[in-house]
């Protein structure tokens, strides 16, 4: 494939689809050639939409394309084991949105049968993708900040959701924490790993879903982590680590930054901005373009976002959800 360009499926048509598939027409080396949903009128209207050549009205079409290289999976959280598991068992690498799954134990299923087939899959964390939190990481790995003590980071939308909403539904996965706080605990693995200790404590909805929860968690070394996700309060959504000889700070959208700013003792503020060839602060070609590196070079796994790593962030929000009692129907 190294010379070729990377042919794509696109299972699901909602807006994230359409802001990634949007995202892949800007890219030379990427082809979007088939799109699937449940329905074949919401398929057809997307690939219209679009340009697509082939749209299919179910998801096992789409799997068994064997144009399609890599499918991106752009479901709801409750669907993700169901449809990227199609596509694995199908022969298809697949690129699946976060939350990577409903649990870990669906997640872990998805890495033994991408393993098994020896297939590529990722978790579609863009913001472990993005150039400048790839930067900002490095700053810590090199000991900029000292070792890391806390970090802080919050996302929080105002709403109002009205109970009918996918947010609201906890059959689709609802709530803030597979959406939204799955942002915050990301950034916090990414920069200490897996927690030892989770506690959390939440406000939830008539429908069982967590409205707002806020999460402390701890390592053996003694970091910590405070963080908050909300679908009824509009947050700063800024992030914030913090180390024994300085602190970063990300201002709003962390998962996203256009900045951010290292503080070191006895220093001046240093601010570091993302370069105009990384384009907009919102496009998701980074995610895109590790997909399409990885599949050329033949591997199964992104260094840039390990499925050890996207394991260990399900297995933190199970462990909230334990804390806070949220449960999705069906769930083993």
């Amino acid at each position: 494939m190294a010379a070729e360009r990377v042919r794509w499926g696109i299972l699901a048509t909602g807006g994230i689809a359409g802001s990634f598939t949007a995202d892949l027409l800007d890219l030379p080396d990427a082809e979007v050639v088939a799109v699937a949903s449940r329905t074949e009128t919401s398929a057809k209207a997307f690939a219209e939409r679009f340009g697509i050549g082939r749209a299919y009205g179910d998801w096992a079409s789409l799997a068994a394309d064997e144009d399609v290289d890599v499918v991106y999976v752009a479901t709801p959280h409750s669907a993700h084991r169901e449809a990227a598991g199609l596509c694995l068992e199908a022969g298809r690498a697949v690129l699946c949105e976060k939350a990577f799954a409903l649990n870990a134990r669906e997640a872990g299923e998805l890495v033994s049968l991408a393993r098994a087939q020896g297939l590529f899959l990722m978790e579609a964390m863009w913001m472990y993708c993005n150039p400048l939190i790839r930067r900002l990481k490095a700053l810590v790995d090199d000991g900029a900040i000292g070792e890391v003590r806390t970090v802080q980071a919050d996302f929080g939308l105002a709403g109002p959701f009205p109970p009918s909403h996918r947010l609201r539904d906890p059959a689709q996965g609802g709530g803030a924490l597979l959406d939204l706080g799955v942002y915050p605990v990301s950034f916090a693995h990414l920069l200490l790993g897996e927690p030892e200790r989770v506690a959390a404590s939440a406000e939830l909805s008539e429908e069982g879903v967590d409205l707002q929860t806020g999460m402390l968690l701890s390592w053996a070394g003694g970091a910590r982590a405070l963080l908050h996700c909300a679908i009824n309060a509009g947050t700063g959504v800024t992030a914030s680590v913090t180390g024994s000889a300085g602190r970063i700070d990300v201002p709003g959208g962390f998962f996203h930054p256009d900045r951010f700013v290292l503080h070191r003792d006895g220093r001046d503020p240093q601010e570091f901005a993302a370069a105009p060839e990384d384009g907009p602060r919102d496009s998701l070609r980074h995610e895109a373009l590790e997909v399409m590196g990885r599949l050329r070079a033949g591997d199964t796994e992104s260094p840039l976002v390990p499925l050890e790593g996207s394991l260990g962030v399900m297995r933190t929000l199970d462990s909230v959800r334990g804390e806070i009692g949220v449960r999705y129907p069906g769930e083993r």
